[in-house]
């Protein structure tokens, strides 16, 4: 009989996060320093990041051993678990095997500290006495703070307006780590106040905060900047998800058909996907099917354009090639907060571009309802950013229940939604409203790219 939770031995968490760059059939393209326009340098990037964090930005090996300090901090809940959610299928009436790997086990509630551990400690290593760092919903924040306090780092946090409205306990749970937590956009850098100057009832987005964060960083002496997201070695630390879901399943014998993740930034999905990418690119396993889940309010890889952009709304970072919605989209304020980015991992970006990855897109009252029917069936409350994984996770399901296929099935979980009650107000109490953006207001945000020679 099949277990219904797969555990791995302590001493079998990955030694080696994996670096999806090494088995890219072409590179990814470079990013483009916003003042030279000719490609990022180490140096430009020294201001900001240990020299460590920028060697694995850019490197081509396969495997970065993790360092033992590192493992020892993830052994307080790591290896995470893989579980079979049983009544889930039972409830669905489903050929198909679902299994979610459950990252919300972690103090933080998310997948975030797998991050967060490993900058801050490189940080450390180089005397960095102040992170200054930016939050969607503020699991990055909660992480943060939570993995600098081991290593006696002051963290600021810049908190998107609409998630410090919405989810107070999160900057509670700063709070309780030691962390400054800031409402963004705010007065306190310059490019705060040029974003309230031009949407003065703005809830912020994550392009508003980032650039703050970046300011304060650049602004500051004793102080780096850290990124949750998006950048390429924030998405091989999370490869521990994907290596270890590998592991389960070996233990029972059985490979996925289709691996599923929600991407607002594109660490916890690249964090699942990666490893499974990898088995496609080696044609070991070239028909699973890796699937990238977003929010219809902010629908980067579905509607946006493959393109250069920059990272953040006052243009503060090098330019990067990404599906994205222009840099100064601002996206409505759904309770996804950690979904409302307006580009895109470059890597992940590139795999979708490439058809490794396909794309798809909900409302969010829907994803609130699959949250609720697998919160009644197994469980947990998950994360709204979480939910987008659970509802295209059911939806395959459904699919397998009229093909009569017996598929098995995988998504990340990637966090609890313990601070997310106010979602579930909003859907129980039907005010929740669905925003699919419109057309004509992306395709504008998306004429003010920047314009880069590509070569």
């Amino acid at each position: 009989m099949t277990p219904t939770k797969i555990v791995l031995d302590e001493n079998d968490m990955p030694k080696k996060w994996y670096n999806v760059q090494a088995d890219l059939p072409t590179p990814l393209d470079p990013p483009i320093d916003s003042k030279t326009m000719e490609p990022v340098t180490p140096d430009a990037l020294a201001a900001i990041f240990p020299m460590e964090v920028i060697k694995q930005e850019v490197s081509s090996e396969r495997y970065i051993t993790i360092p033992e300090e590192v493992r020892d901090i993830y052994r307080i809940w790591r290896p995470s678990p893989l579980i079979r959610a049983k009544r889930l299928e039972e409830h669905l009436k489903t050929p198909a095997k679902i299994y979610y790997k459950w990252e919300g086990v972690s103090p933080a509630g998310s997948h975030k500290p797998n991050t967060a551990i490993p900058q801050a400690f490189y940080n450390m290593k180089e005397g960095v006495e102040r992170i200054a760092t930016e939050t969607g919903a503020g699991q990055w924040g909660s992480a943060l703070a939570f993995a600098t306090s081991f290593f006696d780092i002051e963290c600021t946090v810049y908190m998107v307006r609409a998630s410090y409205d919405q989810k107070p306990y999160r900057k509670s749970l700063m709070q309780a780590w030691g962390a400054t937590c800031i409402p963004s956009p705010s007065n306190l850098t310059e490019a705060g106040r040029a974003v309230l100057k031009k949407y003065p009832n703005t809830g912020g987005s994550l392009g508003a905060s980032i650039s703050e964060a970046i300011e304060d960083a650049a602004t500051h002496s004793n102080t780096n900047y850290s990124l949750g997201s998006v950048l390429n070695h924030v998405c091989m630390h999370q490869t521990v998800i994907g290596l270890e879901t590998q592991k389960q399943f070996e233990m029972i014998d059985t490979y996925p058909d289709t691996v599923i993740g929600c991407v607002g930034g594109g660490s916890n999905f690249a964090g699942m996907a990666f490893p499974f990418a990898r088995d496609k690119y080696k044609k070991t396993h070239p028909d699973t099917e890796i699937v990238a889940v977003e929010p219809m309010a902010c629908p980067t890889l579905t509607k946006g354009l493959y393109e250069y952009d920059y990272c953040d709304v006052a243009g503060l970072t090098p330019i990067t090639k990404m599906y994205t919605l222009g840099h100064d989209f601002m996206p409505p304020a759904i309770h996804a907060g950690g979904l409302r980015y307006h580009g895109d991992s470059p890597l992940v970006s590139k795999l979708v571009k490439e058809g490794v990855i396909r794309a798809e897109s909900y409302h969010q009252t829907e994803v609130l309802e699959a949250a609720v029917t697998f919160a009644r069936t197994e469980g947990h409350v998950v994360a709204p950013e979480s939910a987008h994984a659970v509802k295209a996770a059911i939806e395959e399901a459904l699919r397998c229940k009229k093909t009569g296929e017996e598929k098995t099935i995988v998504f990340n979980n990637s966090g609890h939604g313990n601070f997310d009650m106010t979602a579930y107000d909003a859907y129980f109490d039907g005010s929740m409203i669905d925003y699919e953006y419109p057309l004509e207001l992306i395709q504008q945000a998306l004429k003010r790219l920047p314009k880069v020679n590509q070569r």
